[in-house]
């Protein structure tokens, strides 16, 4: 009996009310044959999202902006991560290039809230509750990231087991790219069992094949020296030039004397006379480029010429681009960033201890530079945000190199942890902090941060909801388009009732029209100034998917045109809770439709000369 056959003998049953053989079909279309398998527990914000709709609003009063044009634009948003991560399914799909969590672990120690109630160790459903709560958000996750993107994932051994089948699921295991051991503390000496010392950080991409690795580069101590020419070829170090060799390594025409700078000449492993067994690592030609081109350098030591070549960081030794990294390790051990670290960070910047156990900022930046050094524009996402390390990360990162990485923050405001804490944070980075010590801490100024709440409105789609929608996302509209300036159109102050202008004065520039009527004056308005090139972003209230295209058939060349609200919903769609149908038609259809494909692929399967596979004795 196939799956439709069971479905329909359910729709049969007596006893039973509409909405229960829905259920009980819907559990059978999902039950899998492979793979992890829990007990799904809804939470009460999905209950939400089966009618309403999320938007981000500005907070503009707790807006920091840097005096810097070019200075990147953070966003902070406070409330619950699977409503911002449904309003960012529309801003930012396939835009995330790197996205580090540090979710709840599970413990049973009062660290994961579901419902509203913390989950203990007695809860027989404590592991399915928090696999379904991850669950939902790593699906919208993944479709956030890029086609190359990197998601890091902090977990312990309370549900990394569980962690790691759900994630080979979610982005596949031929994407599942290593398990980092991290030894987060020195640990106890006291107690009988062997001591837990590390942690875990799951990294998976969405497309190996295009995912992006830096390499680490050598330590601050490899390259001390500097010359003349530090700034194309960075700093140095110094290679002895000669080298004993036995058997066939040696080479007679690379046993040849050098003249020294007080004239003498000096052979290969020392003094004036032949030494059997040496040879200089560079030809004859070779010393005489190095010496032209100031890689050789000559050192006497008691009497005695030692011949040295310069190892540059930047260059090799034909002065041609070298890249010297080695690929990153998947072993973090604690003398480099431990949980100490970061509780010692957070008191310095606040006086206090107000959040436990934060992760070091030198952990979650060194994460980020194995896949973002070389991507100064990217942008990363935290959406279990907690004290906010992952942004301090990224513009530590960012005043390192120059770079201009912009990084999304969510987390909820228990216990007012987003405005006391995380946003606290962060903006005595940007601003600058005295620490305990009286110590003055310089803030990293180019940077500016944005704070947001989640809102809500009805999903059903009358024309007054869908006018309403429009407005709410206009905030929603700056964070996709990275503009928030608003200015005059073409010269005149428009009605905010009936549109609104934004330009960064760089080229970014985004026109969203709420009264579809005012159309050809604005389209006039444009006609009448000069065409510089750039093109405008323009979002028109429609009630369908034409964005009236044809209105803007004048200065068809200058703007890009997009419908709303439905392009909102479409996005919005693909990530929110279903509506149960009330029939079972529908259902009952899909699935009919569903076991004819299998019988198909079936058929395509089966090969005549097994047709009779019974009868000559073959499997029954």
């Amino acid at each position: 009996m196939n799956k439709y056959e069971l479905a329909k003998k359910i729709t049969q049953l007596e006893g039973l009310t509409n909405e229960e053989k829905a259920s009980l079909v819907e559990l059978l279309r999902s039950q899998k044959k492979y793979g992890l398998v829990w007990e799904d527990k809804p939470e009460e914000i999905e209950t939400r999202l089966v009618d309403e709709l999320p938007v981000l609003t500005e907070v503009p009063e707790r807006a920091i902006v840097s005096e810097s044009p070019d200075a990147p634009n953070h966003i902070l948003i406070e409330g619950d991560n699977l409503e911002a991560l449904t309003a960012l399914a529309y801003t930012h799909e396939g835009k995330i290039d790197v996205i580090y969590i540090d979710p709840p672990y599970n413990t049973g120690n009062k660290d994961f809230v579901y419902n509203d109630s913390y989950v203990d160790r007695e809860d027989g459903y404590r592991h399915s509750k928090w696999l379904s709560f991850m669950n939902k958000r790593l699906q919208i996750a993944k479709s956030l990231l890029s086609s190359g993107g990197v998601i890091f994932i902090s977990i312990d051994d309370n549900e990394q087991a569980q962690l790691k089948l759900l994630c080979d699921e979610i982005f596949g295991s031929d994407n599942f790219i290593t398990n980092i051991i991290w030894q987060s503390t020195a640990g106890s000496n006291t107690g009988n069992e062997i001591v837990t010392t590390t942690e875990y950080v799951l990294v998976y991409t969405s497309n190996r094949s295009r995912a992006h690795f830096d390499g680490q580069p050598p330590s601050a101590d490899t390259f001390k020296l500097s010359d003349e020419y530090v700034k194309e070829r960075g700093r140095y170090t110094l290679d002895k030039l000669d080298r004993r060799r036995v058997g066939g390594h040696y080479s007679e025409a690379l046993n040849f004397p050098i003249e020294m700078p007080d004239g003498t000449l000096r052979y290969p492993g020392g003094g004036q006379q032949v030494n059997e067994g040496w040879n200089y690592l560079w030809s004859k030609t070779k010393v005489k480029w190095g010496l032209d081109n100031n890689f050789i350098v000559f050192k006497k030591n008691k009497e005695k010429w030692a011949v040295y070549c310069k190892r540059y960081q930047n260059v090799d030794n034909n002065n041609k681009p070298v890249d010297r990294t080695t690929p990153y390790r998947n072993l973090i051990t604690s003398d480099l960033f431990n949980t100490a670290q970061g509780t010692a960070e957070l008191a310095n910047i606040f006086n206090i201890r107000p959040f436990a156990f934060p992760k070091p900022s030198g952990l979650v930046k060194f994460l980020l530079s194995t896949t973002v050094t070389t991507l100064h524009n990217a942008t990363i996402l935290d959406f279990f945000a907690g004290s906010g390390t992952t942004l301090h990360a990224t513009m530590q990162l960012n005043a390192e190199d120059g770079g201009h990485r912009k990084c999304i923050l969510v987390t909820n405001n228990e216990n007012n942890i987003c405005e006391e804490v995380t946003y606290e944070r962060n903006k005595r980075v940007i601003q600058g902090y005295t620490t305990p010590k009286g110590e003055e801490v310089e803030g990293l100024h180019d940077n500016n941060l944005r704070y947001y709440r989640t809102n809500f409105l009805s999903r059903d789609k009358s024309v007054k909801n869908m006018r309403q929608l429009v407005r709410l996302a206009t905030d929603m509209l700056c964070i996709k388009n990275d503009v928030y300036t608003e200015a005059e159109f073409c010269g005149k102050k428009i009605n905010p009732n009936i549109a609104r202008y934004f330009d960064n004065g760089q080229g970014n520039r985004m026109l969203v029209i709420y009264e579809e009527r005012a159309i050809q004056l604005l389209v006039q308005l444009t006609a009448q100034t000069e065409d510089d090139g750039i093109k405008t972003m323009v979002y028109v209230f429609s009630p369908g998917a034409d964005p009236y295209t044809d209105d803007f058939e004048d200065i068809a060349e200058r703007v890009k045109l997009c419908a709303l609200p439905s392009a909102i919903y479409e996005a919005y769609k693909r990530v929110l809770p279903k509506r149960k149908p009330k029939f079972l038609d529908e259902a009952l259809q899909e699935m009919k439709a569903q076991a004819e494909a299998e019988a198909n692929v079936q058929q395509t399967l089966d090969f005549g000369e097994n047709d009779n596979m019974n009868e000559e004795g073959g499997e029954a």
